[in-house]
């Protein structure tokens, strides 16, 4: 059972957490408590993981169903170390609504299906030889730059859905805006999924929903599932997605270790085979590819509660919702206008947390190496460039993140051999310690 990571203690008397304490992944409260957290889990995620499918025209039903097997699925690999939801990924997004105008609904799967199967392989060699390589691939400015080039991609889409009914997507975006400054806690962390719901309910008064679909369904019956068709045309869409699940499947194992005191370097690879596997399964039965959620982080951060029983619950919670048609097509009514509301916020987000990733690490923006390679592959990204080759289509997406990489490694190189860089890549990474002390001590302008 410990195997299987499904072998917990109770920590304490399973009532409540002691000062200074945390429930650590091998531990559980007692069961209703942890039922309670299981199900929380499913409500923080829940908003995220449904607009991907809906955005896509995706059963959501079946995304949900994918989710929670997705879920059990990881923590068995990575045996109840890693505490984590597996959501619908923003990523696969573009990708997704690409693909589908070539190549159909079975199409995109495909792609979602071989995205998968480079994560698991990648999860893999990472196991066996550790993450430094990935590090030395995708420095900082390459992995900011992606990140933010595929959120930002996505721009256009989100108009589209805006201008179809803007009163109901100001609404929305407005809730989501106020949501997040508001309240703390839970609900300030489930701002999106209050704007959906706020923007739902005005979209009603305006009769901007139809119902038609979701009384014609049944209350109890299977997900609607489809199988995949394999087309080369796809792999320029999709490749780059591996790269960003790549780094929000390291970055989510690096923030449980942080806050969990716990050194979990060991099982990276393992969330990386885990995440990959759970996206090949979803490919092949219909959903959308999956990610750890950082939704579910701030849900650990607030109750402290880090078991991996409660993910079991969720993971199963889940499952079980799948199985009600009526509740993924009342799902599925959610109108344009509303998606557009949302969509502007979450794009947006996607794009700063590439801005962030540039942050947080200090990115020297003097540096000609970084400056560039920013530049062309954001303009690339944005303006969705477009490059064909028989039957590969390489977009926006792959354009941008092919020059991020090209551009980096290849004028790094050529700096290098020439030694006409002298800036370092990072803020004061090259400044002697007399130096770094007096720009900490310089007062900062207002």
């Amino acid at each position: 059972m410990s195997m299987l990571g499904i072998k917990w203690k109770l920590h304490g008397t399973g009532k409540s957490i002691r000062p200074g304490h945390v429930v650590a992944p091998d531990e559980r409260l007692a069961w209703p408590l942890t039922i309670g957290v299981g199900m929380q889990h499913v409500v923080a995620m829940f908003g995220a993981t449904f607009l991907v499918p809906i955005i896509t025209g995706m059963p959501p039903a079946t995304t949900l169903f994918f989710s929670g097997i997705g879920t059990l699925l990881f923590l068995v690999i990575t045996r109840g170390r890693v505490p984590s939801y597996l959501g619908s990924s923003f990523a696969f997004i573009a990708p997704i609504m690409a693909s589908q105008q070539q190549f159909g609904v079975p199409g995109a799967l495909g792609g979602v299906v071989m995205a998968g199967a480079a994560l698991a392989l990648v999860g893999a060699i990472v196991q066996k030889f550790g993450a430094g390589w990935i590090n030395r691939l995708m420095p900082p400015i390459v992995t900011g730059a992606i990140v933010a080039l595929i959120g930002l991609n996505l721009a256009p889409a989100a108009k589209q859905n805006f201008d179809a009914a803007p009163v109901t997507a100001v609404v929305t975006l407005a809730t989501i805006i106020l949501v997040s400054v508001l309240f703390r806690g839970i609900l300030g962390r489930l701002s999106i999924l209050v704007g959906v719901v706020v923007g739902y309910l005005v979209a009603m008064l305006r009769g901007e929903v139809s119902y038609d679909k979701m009384e014609a369904a049944a209350w109890v019956g299977l997900p609607q599932f489809q199988t995949p068709e394999f087309h080369v045309g796809v792999l320029g869409l999709f490749v780059p997605v591996v790269l960003v699940l790549v780094a929000e499947n390291i970055g989510h194992v690096k923030s449980v270790a942080a806050m969990t005191g716990q050194n979990l370097d060991g099982v990276s690879g393992r969330a990386l085979m885990a995440d990959g596997a759970a996206t090949v399964l979803a490919g092949f039965g219909g959903g959308s590819g999956t990610t750890t959620y950082a939704e579910n982080i701030g849900v650990m951060a607030a109750t402290k509660v880090y078991s991996t029983a409660a993910y079991w619950v969720a993971g199963v919670f889940a499952i079980l919702l799948s199985f009600s048609p009526k509740f993924g097509e009342l799902i599925a009514t959610v109108p344009p206008g509303v998606l557009g509301g949302a969509a502007t916020m979450l794009y947006g987000m996607i794009g700063i947390l590439g801005v962030k990733i540039w942050v947080q690490n200090k990115v020297n923006f003097s540096n000609p190496v970084n400056l560039t390679t920013a530049a062309v592959a954001l303009i690339v990204g944005i303006a969705d460039y477009t490059w064909t080759i028989g039957d590969l289509k390489f977009t926006g997406i792959a354009l941008g993140s092919a020059a991020a990489l090209v551009i980096y490694h290849g004028m790094k190189a050529i700096a290098k051999a020439r030694g006409t860089v002298a800036e370092p890549e990072t803020e004061h990474a090259g400044l002697p310690p007399e130096a770094k002390a007096a720009a900490k001590r310089s007062p900062k302008k207002r």
